[in-house]
């Protein structure tokens, strides 16, 4: 029986990816902050069990402090035996315009963003390479493909992801360690929803047009990538043309930003 651990999997792409392991008969571990929502979410977890020896185990932990992330691997490990997946889902985001967002915010996001999945990674890469298998999946954003007005903070943090699983893949491939980067696009989950409430007008006009998908869509995509041990999961069409003809397609992107960004700002002033 696998054993798969899942960093803020008590919301959003997180916890709809927990639902779907717990549905096809995984042992679970689930990692986040808020100790009422990862009870909640146990709850809910529990009663979608499959056969009834099947381990669902809440750990509260900030993955962005290095000391609780590998305590709460050790725990993790001790209950549930080895992970053979590990998914870094656990994020946060903060849009505004460069000079508005605090340096603070800067740092926090890039704690928890890139520095909470590397921490994890940290804790159970030695047993993965001992075992020489295992599976690493990061969560990174379509805003980790292109830079967004807005997501100065967000999407640096979402970058540094991707370059941290290009690197790692090449180093874990002869452990036989798979090693997968998520690019979702814009997902309707609480962090989105408090997004759009401090978005600037900006990044409203040039996010809107996209199609906004569920967190069980984008976690089904998880799943079967996971599955075909993809490197890049790529949900959608748009974001897999992203994905691959980014270079090509920047000029035109850059137009249309710039378009949007100009008729706005014209506005204002």
């Amino acid at each position: 029986m696998q054993h798969i651990i899942i960093t803020g999997g008590s919301s959003g792409i997180g916890k709809a990816t927990a639902k779907l392991f717990v549905k096809a008969g995984a042992n679970l571990t689930i990692i986040a902050r808020n100790w009422e929502k990862l009870e909640k979410t146990k709850i809910e977890l529990e009663a979608i069990t499959s056969h009834s020896n099947q381990q669902i185990l809440t750990l509260k932990a900030d993955v962005s402090q290095q000391e609780q992330v590998e305590i709460a691997m050790q725990t993790a490990i001790a209950k549930n035996g080895f992970p053979d997946v590990l998914i870094t889902s656990a994020g946060i985001a903060y849009p505004g315009d460069f000079i508005d967002i605090p340096v603070e915010i800067f740092e926090q996001t890039m704690a928890v963003n890139y520095f909470g999945s590397l921490y994890c990674i940290r804790a159970v890469l030695p047993m993965m390479q001992q075992q020489r298998r295992g599976q690493i999946v990061l969560v990174s954003s379509g805003a980790g493909i292109l830079g967004i007005y807005g997501y100065t903070a967000y999407g640096a943090s979402k970058f540094a992801l991707r370059g941290l699983a290009e690197a790692l893949r090449a180093e874990l491939k002869p452990y036989k360690i798979g090693v997968s980067i998520v690019y979702p696009p814009d997902t309707d989950t609480p962090q989105l929803e408090a997004e759009n409430k401090i978005k600037p007008p900006e990044t409203k006009r040039i996010t809107e047009t996209a199609k906004v998908w569920t967190a069980e869509a984008v976690a089904t995509e998880i799943i079967k990538g996971i599955k075909q041990r993809k490197f890049a999961i790529t949900p959608g069409l748009e974001i897999s043309l992203l994905y691959r003809f980014h270079s090509l397609l920047s000029p035109l992107l850059n137009w249309y930003v710039d378009r949007i960004v100009n008729q706005i700002k014209s506005k204002k002033y």
